[in-house]
C-alpha cells in the first residue's frame, strides 16, 4: 500500500488534524488512489506520519461525516469520492459539507420534531429540569464566547432523553458524527445558526408547557435557520 515512502512524511506540529488531512489528500492525488480503493491503515499513518493514533482516527471521522471515506468494520477505510490537496479547505471541505449537513438535516427534522413532542407529552419534572441546566449552561457560553455547540448539543440530547423512549438515543449514537457537525464548528463559521439560539429558550417553555404544536413549531424554527445558513455557506438557494 505504501510503497512509496516519499508520499507520506512525518508532520510539523501545526493544526494536526488538517495536516493529516492535507498529506493524505496529497498522497491519494499523486498515488493515483480512485474511489472505492483501500487507503493506509491507521497504523500505516501513525508511522508515516508521526502523529498520534488518535489524531489520525479524528482525522479520518471528519473525511466519514462529509462522506469522503467510508470505514468497513473488519475491513478498514475506503476512498468515497476523488480528493485534490486544493479542495481540502475550499470546495471539498464546504461543499461536501453542506452536502451532508442538508441530508443530516432531513433525518433531524424527523427525529427532533417528534421527540419534542413527545417530550412535551411525557417530560417529568427531573427531565425539565436537566434539560433548563443544559439550556441555561448553553445561553450562558454563548453569551461569553459566541458560540457554544457542545452546550447546544447537551440541549438537545436531554430533549430526547426526555421523551423516555431509549430507541431515540440509540438512533443518535449510531448517527452522532453527521449530527454533531451541526455543533462542532460547521464551514468554520463561529455564529453557525446563532440566530435560532433565542429560540432554543421558547422551545423548552413549550415543552414545560406540555404545548404539542408549539414544541413542533419551534424545533421546526431552529432547524430551518441551521438550512439557511448551511445554504448561505455556498450561496446556494
Amino acid at each position: 500500500m505504501l510503497a512509496d515512502n516519499q508520499l507520506l512524511q512525518p508532520l510539523r506540529q501545526q493544526s494536526r488534524n488538517d495536516a493529516v488531512l492535507d498529506a493524505l489528500a496529497e498522497f491519494i492525488s499523486s498515488s493515483g488512489v480512485e474511489p472505492g480503493s483501500k487507503l493506509p491503515t491507521e497504523r500505516e499513518l501513525t508511522e508515516r506520519l508521526q502523529v498520534g493514533r488518535s489524531t489520525v482516527r479524528e482525522a479520518l471521522k471528519r473525511w466519514e461525516a462529509l462522506g469522503i471515506v467510508e470505514t468497513r468494520k473488519g475491513s478498514g477505510t475506503f476512498l468515497r469520492l476523488p480528493v485534490a490537496p486544493g479542495d481540502i479547505h475550499i470546495n471539498l471541505t464546504i461543499r461536501r459539507q453542506q452536502q451532508s449537513l442538508l441530508q443530516t438535516l432531513d433525518i433531524r427534522r424527523a427525529l427532533e420534531t417528534e421527540a419534542s413532542v413527545i417530550a412535551a407529552q411525557r417530560a417529568t419534572r427531573e427531565d425539565l429540569a436537566r434539560m433548563e441546566a443544559c439550556l441555561d449552561r448553553m445561553e450562558e457560553v454563548h453569551l461569553r464566547e459566541g458560540s457554544a455547540g457542545p452546550e447546544d448539543w447537551q440541549f438537545h440530547l436531554s430533549i430526547y432523553e426526555a421523551t423516555g423512549n431509549p430507541m431515540f438515543g440509540q438512533i443518535v449514537h449510531h448517527m452522532r458524527m453527521p449530527i454533531y457537525s451541526f455543533f462542532d464548528n460547521p464551514f468554520d463559521q463561529r455564529g453557525f445558526s446563532a440566530d435560532s439560539f433565542p429560540i432554543h429558550r421558547e422551545l423548552f417553555d413549550a415543552i414545560a408547557a406540555g404545548d404539542i404544536e408549539d414544541a413542533r413549531e419551534k424545533t421546526l424554527a431552529i432547524l430551518a435557520i441551521t438550512e439557511a445558513d448551511a445554504r448561505a455557506a455556498t450561496n446556494e438557494k
